[in-house]
């Protein structure tokens, strides 16, 4: 739990940085450095009709729970955390009938029918569990190059995006889907329809297949993909909890003893969207409530009041926006706590929110906030059942769970599917034979967003995802790398180091101390920056340069303000010969830091946009310098790094890098023509 990077409330320097001097009289009204930026129509839409704004004061400590409790103690659980209990007679699926003109629909073309009524035979199961898969390869318009695999013969990789055409929309959907992206049209502007991305999106999400989609920048088409997940979501639990709602009917109706309507799965939970920040399920909501919303009238959304206290941001809080990149601040708006978890239920065209978990078709969480409510094994008070029958796992802005604790994340996925231990008051004679069977995990479908191609985010779909149905990658091709985005003159080094294996750190680590270090440690060389992508080394150096006694800073996402402020202040002032530089306190902080000549990089930053930052950061010493200065940067990497290498210099330049008998290779930037 990476408190000292994600809690911004204690965060930020003031910007005006152009002594360079040690920083003492930061401005307090930086405490917050979030500038939400398309939240405010969102908030709107959540107030009360009387307009009334509550009050905000979250509870540091218990993150789920604001003052604003007091009245409701008898809705309050043990633990102290709120869940709405008195809606569950009317959220209930057991006991509700189909709302009218739903008891015949057909559904018997739909593929969300056929997808759950496909029967699988154990050899099959067993097929796919050995993980043997036929691939291939496909070019769309918009999603680019896919990669396809598929586990069994009888399902087919997808084609050309005929093969997969717009599924069919909910009844309850039909007057609104179109609606998809007015969450974040601009103000008084037109609604614009959906873009051609979503329905390529929505063709391969529609035929339950597991998606990986590695383009989602949080400025451009992060949006988009939240919106078509949204509809996606929707459209799958409206289908299932009206076809519970229709057998209900019939067996209220019937008087054959022995026909059998096998429904459900063994809890209700059917849909678990994994986000990094309390603002991200802000917009997920927001997005539910315009595409169920009744045209010209409002929507029936219980506890809406609260959940903009919680998860909204008041009007006002944030200070000035300050001289970050884009990006930053499309990450980091609005309310960005990282520990929260919420049940959705949804019943014909009303919302109810926090709903227990045993009762809500829809559960958003970061892992953080579920890794806390599903423990670890040994522990007396733990909980995963609710996850057993998880049908649509949604792992949005994976990139962003990278740079906080990606165990978490993984602890959760080993917890998805599991038999329960209780059967918590189901009917068995309505739950679905591969539920019984164990074999739910066959059967989810996986999708995953990040803005980055990773191999760590690839495995969720490798190591963690068994759908039957098959895979789709869509996969990134950089023609130019960031370097391009490099201004400063200078000459960039690329060493290439002998690694066995992704995870060998050890030889990494042994290329350093042996081949890089001793160039550097001569006092001429000095002002020189370790910029290093992952804590577990940064705190090994850390340590090595202690033990060999040598001058040196450090900065981590852990450190004080004030320890990042003497650090940036003896670097600069050249007190410490070098600065050891942590990637996550980047990702959180992206400050400016001066006075660097000598910049190694001990691995590849993941972003790629983040070694042309850093590069550019040489350019503040000399602006304030004002003397000549011969900048040197050398970069390390592995085969292993392709991907990382492929996104800063180019696809062609990496082939030729990787294939090469030469193991250092040049390039200068800031010159009239780039080498």
């Amino acid at each position: 739990m990476i408190q000292g990077a994600d809690d911004n409330s204690e965060d930020e320097e003031s910007e005006d940085e152009d002594d360079g001097e040690e920083v003492e009289g930061e401005s307090e009204e930086e405490e917050e450095e979030e500038e939400e930026e398309e939240g405010s129509d969102a908030e709107e839409d959540l107030e009360e009709e009387d307009g009334e704004t509550p009050d905000k004061s979250q509870n540091k400590e218990h993150p789920d729970k604001t003052n604003g409790d007091a009245e409701e103690t008898e809705e309050v659980e043990t633990e102290g955390e709120f869940t709405d209990k008195k809606n569950e007679a009317a959220f209930c699926l057991e006991t509700n009938l189909p709302a009218e003109g739903e008891e015949n629909m057909r559904e018997e073309e739909d593929i969300f029918a056929k997808h759950q009524e496909t029967e699988l035979s154990d050899e099959e199961v067993g097929r796919i569990l050995q993980g043997s898969k036929i691939k291939t390869q496909v070019k769309w318009p918009k999603l680019g190059t896919l990669q396809c695999t598929c586990p069994l013969e009888r399902f087919p990789a997808v084609g050309q995006p005929s093969s997969a055409p717009f599924p069919t929309i909910h009844k309850t959907l039909e007057a609104n889907w179109c609606l998809l992206n007015k969450s974040f049209a601009p103000e008084g502007g037109d609604v614009n329809d959906i873009t051609e991305l979503q329905k390529e999106l929505l063709g391969l999400m529609g035929t339950y297949r597991d998606v990986h989609f590695t383009n989602s920048s949080p400025l451009r088409e992060a949006k988009e993909v939240r919106s078509a997940y949204c509809l996606h979501v929707l459209n799958h639990v409206l289908k299932a909890n009206t076809r519970v709602l229709r057998n209900n009917a019939k067996l209220k109706e019937t008087k054959d003893v022995n026909e059998e309507f096998r429904d459900q799965g063994i809890t209700r939970p059917k849909v678990l969207i994994l986000v990094p920040f309390r603002d991200g399920v802000l917009r997920v909501v927001q997005t539910f409530i315009t595409l169920l919303e009744p045209k010209g009238k409002k929507m029936d959304v219980s506890n809406k009041k609260r959940f903009k206290e919680e998860y909204g941001e008041e009007p006002g809080e944030s200070p000035p926006k300050l001289q970050r990149p884009d990006d930053y601040h499309a990450i980091f708006s609005g309310n960005t706590d990282d520990h929260f978890r919420i049940g959705v239920s949804i019943m014909k065209r009303s919302m109810r929110l926090y709903s227990p978990f045993y009762s809500s078709d829809i559960i958003i969480a970061s892992p953080l906030g579920l890794r806390t409510v599903l423990g670890t094994d040994g522990e007396k008070k733990r909980d995963f059942d609710f996850l057993s029958s998880i049908e649509l796992l949604i792992v949005d802005q994976a990139d962003v769970f990278l740079m906080q604790n990606w165990e978490h994340l993984l602890h959760v996925l080993k917890c998805l599917n599991l038999q329960p231990l209780d059967s918590h008051g189901v009917d068995f004679s309505r739950v679905r034979m591969w539920n019984l069977n164990n074999w739910a995990a066959n059967y989810r479908q996986t999708l995953v967003f990040s803005a980055i191609q990773e191999p760590q985010i690839t495995n969720i779909l490798t190591k963690h995802s068994h759908n039957y149905r098959g895979q789709v990658c869509s996969k990134t091709i950089p023609k130019v790398g960031s370097i391009c985005q490099v201004l400063v003159q200078l000459p960039h080094v690329f060493q290439m180091f002998h690694s066995d294996s992704f995870m060998d750190q050890d030889a990494r680590f042994q290329f350093f101390v042996d081949k890089i270090l001793p160039q550097y440690r001569d006092s001429v060389m000095s002002h020189t920056f370790i910029y290093v992508p992952s804590y577990f080394d940064f705190v090994r150096l850390r340590n090595y340069l202690k033990k060999e006694d040598v001058s040196f800073a450090s900065v981590s996402e852990y450190s004080q303000r004030s320890e990042v402020s003497r650090a940036r202040h003896y670097f600069q002032k050249g007190e410490k010969q070098f600065m050891l530089f942590s990637e996550r306190f980047h990702f959180y902080k992206r400050y400016t830091i001066k006075g660097i000549h000598n910049l190694i990089f001990y691995g590849l930053p993941t972003y790629p946009h983040f070694y042309s930052e850093v590069c550019n950061m040489l350019q503040a010493g000399v602006r304030e310098g004002g003397g000549s200065v011969s900048f040197t940067c050398t970069a390390l990497y592995s085969r292993y790094d392709m991907h990382r290498l492929a996104a800063i210099t180019g696809v062609d330049r990496a082939a030729q890098m990787l294939q090469s008998k030469k193991s250092v290779h040049l390039f200068i930037t800031g010159e009239e023509k780039n080498t």
